[in-house]
């Protein structure tokens, strides 16, 4: 029987391939050890729950402690009624506990207590009666809000002087953010924005993504089962696509073996891996979904808006910075500057942008194809011309960034086009205040570059021609389209200021210039 790459909850080694669960988990033993409390964050599908799960039966099966994970998740819809909350949570913990530990490391039965009291009294009532040290990890923290989890971070405090021998010696939290963005409703703030009222913790540490080798291990466990190879070509797109984030690693995989490429004769190529990754950003999993549903949050916005129009940050708080890392939709670049954080997100995150704008595009005929199917770049130009000049304007008003709208309408009218069998990739980053765009379709390779002529600018053509040429060199291609959206408060009417003409860059290449 074959095993499976996993993209829903926890990993199981015989039914899953998956690489040992706690070597991307920081030296946490010593922070047991140290009785301390910490938390441990990281986006969702990375791993946490797999590997803290086994973190605790390594602990419990040393001998040295009574350790175990349990969930806050139930209590979640009761998030303004902490004693119902404590109810829900205490049944589900004691479930959780009976099937995770053996009869002797088992809690004496739950006291009822008092409401704001009860995982307090029963934490304590625990760790009396346990023959070892009792360590727990709490897991989806993030899921209480309000006053929950406010209660539970209080009750957690309260006890923290009694440890260990009257509660927990160590405690974890885990979840999707740090102390300081646990949602809340008090003091006008929709974030705690401190580690109060957790501040026993001594640490704030996450789960980092997979290296290549691990990528190349984990994949080598399908090959060592079934015989089906991924070249080192794969691997190495399927690392470039995901800079290893785990789910996207198993879930390329998964779409490949089972699904592209099921003939387990036949090896995997980056072909494969890429068609694997189309499918993924179409589908829009639940991962993908949920990291969509981000982009509304205002402190998300405010960050990846002027990083999609290629602008300055400007003066955003690091706090802010951090959230976006914490989530997984941003990394530090080792060059310096913060990016998208894997290029599979740097294509969702547009495509999701436009998808209203797309749900709200008129019925357009395909004009820019051939009669054989091919692509005409100057019948898709004079077709965009005629989009523009009847729908451009009115689109604006549904894209949801508004400082990037033209360049969310102008990619939902291209989305149109690839929809008959092309692709639109797209590169953006910090400072560079741009947006390319490449085209493919068929034999046909399109750049196009995007340009905002903003109040108090000079015209970016000329810096526009030189980023151009540059992209074109990178795509070897020797003509492209440079787009310049006039966002000017004195800007022309549209139907006076529509308008193409043809230059040629410092190299030589060939460029359609369109002022919109």
């Amino acid at each position: 029987m074959y095993r499976w790459f996993n993209t829903a909850g926890p990993c199981k080694a015989d039914v899953h391939y998956m690489l040992p669960p706690t070597i991307r988990l920081p030296n946490l033993e010593r922070i047991i050890a140290q009785e301390s409390y910490f938390v441990i964050h990281a986006p969702r599908q990375t791993g946490k729950t797999t590997a803290m799960l086994a973190l605790a039966k390594q602990l419990k099966e040393s001998g040295r402690y009574t350790a175990v994970m349990v969930s806050v998740e139930v209590g979640s819809p009761f998030s303004d009624d902490p004693g119902i909350a404590e109810l829900a949570i205490l049944g589900a913990w004691r479930s959780a506990i009976a099937d995770r530990l053996p009869q002797n490391l088992q809690p004496p039965a739950w006291i009822e207590g008092e409401t704001g009291q009860r995982i307090r009294a029963n934490l304590r009532a625990w760790a009396q009666a346990t023959e070892r040290p009792l360590v727990v990890f709490i897991d989806e923290i993030d899921c209480l809000q309000d006053k929950a989890l406010i209660s539970i971070l209080r009750q957690l405090r309260d006890g923290y002087p009694e440890r260990p021998k009257n509660f927990p010696l160590s405690v974890g939290l885990i979840g999707l953010r740090d102390v300081r963005d646990y949602k809340v409703a008090s003091g006008g703030s929709d974030h705690l924005n401190t580690a109060s009222p957790f501040n026993i913790k001594v640490r704030s540490l996450t789960l980092r993504n997979f290296n290549a080798m691990e990528v190349a291990q984990l994949y080598q466990q399908h090959t060592d089962d079934t015989g089906q190879v991924f070249t080192i070509e794969a691997i190495e797109t399927a690392f470039d696509l995901t800079q290893g984030q785990p789910w996207l690693v198993n879930a390329i995989a998964k779409e490949v073996v089972e699904e592209i490429m099921t003939d387990f004769s036949i090896a995997i190529t980056p072909e494969h891996i890429l068609e694997a990754k189309e499918v993924l950003i179409k589908r829009q999993d639940t991962h993908l979904d949920s990291l969509a549903e981000r982009l509304r949050d205002k402190r998300v916005r405010a960050i990846i808006e002027p990083i999609l129009a290629g602008q300055a940050l400007g003066d955003t708080p690091n706090d802010d910075r951090q959230y976006l890392i914490d989530l997984g939709l941003l990394r530090r670049d080792p060059a310096g500057g913060l990016i998208i954080a894997n290029p599979i997100y740097r294509e969702v995150i547009p495509r999701v942008l436009t998808q209203g704008t797309q749900d709200s595009l008129p019925h357009i005929s395909p004009s820019w194809l051939t009669s054989t199917g091919s692509l005409d770049t100057q019948a898709l130009l004079q077709a965009f011309l005629a989009f523009w000049r009847q729908h451009g304007e009115p689109l604006l008003g549904s894209a949801v960034y508004h400082e990037i709208a033209p360049h969310l309408v102008m990619m939902a009218f291209l989305h149109r086009v690839v929809n008959g069998g092309g692709t639109l990739e797209r590169e953006y980053a910090i400072g560079r205040d741009r947006m390319d765009l490449c085209l493919r379709y068929g034999r046909i390779t399109l750049g196009i570059e995007l340009k905002a002529w903003r109040d108090k600018k000079g015209d970016p053509m000329e810096a526009g021609l030189e980023q151009l040429d540059s992209y074109l060199a990178r795509l070897g291609e020797d003509c492209g389209w440079l787009v310049i959206f006039d966002r000017r408060s004195n800007a022309l009417p549209l139907e006076q200021r529509l308008a193409t003409q043809v230059t040629t860059t410092t190299n030589g290449r060939s460029v359609t210039v369109v002022r919109a």
